[in-house]
């Protein structure tokens, strides 16, 4: 099994190649998910830069969300007690992902000025030097790497 740095190592670089936040965590747990890696990419493309840059919510972590979800979320829609018991998953994730970044919203952790033009800015050494986002995807994978422990332990236990 991969380590947590493993993860966060892999999902840091998918960010490097030009992933956005979203797409570079889910990539780094698409086989974890039983996902091919271009449905990864597709599913989680709407979902860089807090929402197709509107700054909401942080990609990193939404993907965290949908490795939860994947691997320990519900089908059925009587499903009360396991709705609840997502969502009490999805708010510590949020809760401990706030905690280690300050913040859930992208416009707040890249600071005032964050653009919200849908036009994606260029990759260059000052975009990834005046951003936390390396930081953010890392923690966000780091997170994503405790749910697959989590699921396997549950799985073993089974």
């Amino acid at each position: 099994m991969r380590s947590a740095d493993d993860y966060a190592a892999a999902a840091r670089q998918n960010f490097l190649a030009g992933y956005n936040c979203a797409q570079s965590v889910l990539l780094a747990f698409a086989g974890d998910i039983g996902m091919k890696e271009e449905e990864a990419l597709r599913l989680a493309s709407p979902f860089g830069a807090g929402m197709g840059r509107l700054r909401q919510v942080c990609g990193a972590l939404t993907a965290a969300f949908a490795v939860e979800g994947a691997l320990r979320g519900y089908a059925d829609p009587a499903a009360a007690e396991e709705k609840a018991a997502l969502y009490a998953r999805v708010q510590d994730l949020a809760r401990a992902f706030e905690a280690e970044m300050g913040s859930l919203l992208c416009g707040e952790l890249l600071g005032p000025g964050a653009s919200t033009s849908p036009v994606p800015e260029a990759r260059t050494a000052a975009y990834y030097a005046g951003r936390p986002c390396l930081r953010c995807i890392e923690c966000g994978a780091r997170l994503a790497a405790g749910i697959v422990a989590a699921a396997k332990k549950t799985s073993a236990e089974i």
